[in-house]
């Protein structure tokens, strides 16, 4: 294939001038958004200790959990 495009270099400049009109065209059709809608990753923990206030459920679990995912977003 390599030998079809250095026999006709001619054929080989117009197909590249070609792609680089065609790549520039396109360029100007995409759909492009200043602020796109894109959602933040969730995640629920369902945390369940019997016996527990609320302020040693959040000092022994959520704090811990929290720690752990901050890499995941």
């Amino acid at each position: 294939m390599a030998n079809f495009f250095i026999d006709r270099p001619i054929f080989a400049w117009v197909l590249a001038i070609l792609l680089c009109l065609t790549g520039t065209l396109a360029i100007f059709s995409l759909p492009v958004e200043q602020y796109p809608d894109l959602a933040p990753p969730n995640v629920r923990v369902t945390a369940n200790y019997p016996g527990a206030s609320a302020q040693t459920l959040e000092n022994t679990v959520t704090q811990v959990i929290e720690q752990n995912m901050t890499g995941l977003g």
